[in-house]
């Protein structure tokens, strides 16, 4: 698959060298590329691959390096792309592995370097490659990949055990989830549907909550064109459904896009009542617009503001705040996130209790205010909660919940449930 790996390694050279999101890279090159199906799914398996273990990959190779010199991005990736082929991919046999490494070196403009690569990739093959087993930082980063940061955010906020079953699940593969869109079809039609287009799903114990199972890209779908679903994890769904709003309300999504929560509530709503949908990216908000049109709904109207800073839109039954986060629940989904630098930046903090704060605002007496994160760090969870409801006494918690992946199969979330009194 020489032509699949040269795709590989222009997607991670996009990502190093443009600081571009994961999915927006594989994307951007897999539709320049006519690729088969079958090379799609190694190109992007390859790629999540290196990604999800790029401090590993990187502790191997060095072994093998003289110190001295910096090796060219490119080379480095397509390094990194043979030692993941050797180490974590059974059906790559290890000479192709080096062989077309190697190629792909001589027909980039690093050609001279290609015997280089060569000579580190057989001495890997040739050596022993053990990863360290002890449980402190730096040794759990290069087993798991992933910033050492991280790894004590975790450990002094679930406990040690905890916190290695959460990265060793996070190196696998994340579960698709779909949401039937109950204003066009049920569960049981969505599934013999898309059985028809070569999808093979099952039903959760969540209503209109629907796990994928194996199949094509689902955006490709007649099905999701004809908008009788949406992608959304269960977590997600799940979460959405504590805000309980009802037909007729009016709904406040403080960031809104891309926009699974909002089209959620828009469902259980049956279409009838108003959500404004905020977000401050106006460009995201169009993908918002877009969705609604396809799942055929009209209650929700977007709104290009920024929600930590108070704009008078009214009160509002329910208000929602998925906030901005660190996003340690969706590292599996994300890989890029283990290896930021500034993961922890106090300003995020700020932008979650403004928004807060604004929230509060525009909530009826009475009214339900549904916090929630992406994330598993207490700082953003729990203890914005804590803080939240020590300076706002009129509010209580009604409900809380943190999904784990490697216990509830979901993505990492944390939800919240505040009830204003009357």
């Amino acid at each position: 698959m020489p032509n699949a790996r040269k795709v590989t390694l222009l997607a991670l050279d996009l990502m190093e060298k443009e600081g571009a999101y994961s999915n927006i890279a594989l994307d951007s090159v897999l539709a320049d590329s006519n690729l088969s199906e079958t090379d799609r799914r190694f190109v992007s398996a390859l790629f999540f691959g290196v990604l999800d273990r790029k401090i590993t990959l990187d502790y191997i190779i060095s072994k093998y390096l003289k110190s001295g010199g910096k090796t060219p991005v490119t080379v480095q990736n397509a390094i990194r792309m043979a030692v993941y082929q050797i180490m974590y991919m059974d059906k790559v046999p290890p000479f192709a592995a080096v062989n077309e490494t190697v190629k792909l070196i001589k027909n980039s403009k690093y050609s001279k370097l290609s015997g280089f690569a060569n000579a580190v990739l057989r001495n890997i093959l040739r050596g022993e490659n053990s990863l360290p087993q002890d449980d402190d930082s730096r040794s759990l980063s290069v087993r798991y990949s992933c910033n050492e940061e991280i790894i004590k955010c975790l450990v002094k906020d679930y406990g040690i055990d905890t916190a290695k079953s959460f990265l060793e699940d996070a190196l696998k593969p994340a579960p698709v989830f779909i949401k039937a869109n109950p204003l066009k079809t049920d569960e049981e039609n969505l599934i013999t549907e898309l059985q028809k287009e070569n999808i093979i799903c099952e039903k959760t114990d969540f209503k209109n909550a629907i796990l994928v199972k194996s199949g094509a890209n689902l955006i490709n779908t007649k099905a999701y064109k004809k908008g009788l679903f949406h992608i959304e994890d269960l977590a997600c769904q799940m979460a959405v459904e504590n805000l309980s709003v009802k037909k007729g309300e009016r709904v406040l999504d403080c960031c809104a896009a891309p926009g699974g929560k909002t089209f959620a509530m828009a469902e259980r709503m049956e279409n009838a009542g108003e959500i404004i949908a905020c977000d401050i990216y106006p460009a995201r908000l169009s993908l918002v617009e877009e969705g609604a049109v396809r799942l055929g709904i009209d209650i929700i109207k977007t709104a290009a503001v920024n929600s930590g800073v108070y704009r008078n839109m009214g009160q509002f039954d329910a208000v929602l705040c998925d906030v901005p986060c660190s996003g340690l629940g969706v590292i599996r989904r994300k890989p890029e996130i283990k290896y930021k630098a500034d993961i922890f930046d106090k300003s995020l903090l700020y932008t979650q209790e403004k928004i807060l704060d604004t929230a509060d605002k525009h909530l009826k007496p009475g009214g339900r205010l549904l916090y929630s994160t992406c994330t598993l760090r207490y700082e953003e969870n729990k203890g914005q909660v804590e803080k939240f409801l020590c300076n706002h006494k009129c509010y209580k918690l009604e409900t809380e919940r943190t999904f784990l992946p490697h216990i509830d199969g979901t993505d990492g979330f944390y939800c919240a449930l505040l009830i204003k009194s009357r």
